[in-house]
């Protein structure tokens, strides 16, 4: 039974594609025409896009260089420790709302120094998987599509990036324990 799930894993993105392919046809598409008008109009947002994306990794950058990032987890530490939240990791929390590639950068960090399988290599893999990038998708896709009324928005989306970081550590601590000590 593993060997045909295993081979039905490897063959199924073949599948899809060939399936669209063959409707496409069937249905009288013009599938490469339609293949390169859809490039075409990802092109032009990819285009529309690079502003925003500059400007949200120099932000990125100069929070972290500037030791912003280490001012606000020192500033944080009375919550952090009221909420058994290692300060090793508070700084993924505070970086995954901002960017993926800084967060998944600390997160590689903290793999290195205690080790992936460690307690704190479990928390940061659910911390970096349980929430999402919300400054930047508000940034790059409401700013892209001229959206500027991000009020709720960004309320919204920051409480469940905290709900997400809580949530992650209650769910280490069930699954795992609580933290060792070292």
């Amino acid at each position: 039974m593993q060997t045909v799930i295993g081979n039905l894993s490897t063959w199924l993105l073949p599948l899809l594609v060939a399936f669209v392919l063959v409707t496409g046809y069937f249905r009288n598409v013009p599938i490469y025409q339609s293949f390169v008008n859809g490039a075409k109009g990802g092109f032009g947002t990819s285009v529309r896009l690079i502003p925003h994306l500059v400007a949200m990794m120099v932000a990125v950058s100069v929070f972290r260089a500037s030791g912003a990032m280490d001012f606000l987890v020192t500033a944080l530490y009375p919550v952090l420790h009221w909420l058994h939240m290692p300060a090793q990791v508070a700084p993924l929390g505070l970086l995954r709302p901002i960017s993926s590639v800084g967060a998944l950068a600390l997160m590689t960090d903290i793999f290195h120094q205690y080790g992936p399988d460690s307690w704190l290599g479990q928390l940061a893999s659910t911390m970096q998987a349980a929430s999402d990038t919300t400054l930047y998708i508000i940034t790059v896709y409401f700013g892209s599509v001229g959206i500027h009324r991000i009020r709720y928005a960004l309320k919204v989306g920051l409480l469940s990036d905290l709900a997400s970081i809580i949530g992650s550590l209650i769910a280490v601590v069930l699954l795992f324990g609580p933290m060792p000590h070292s």
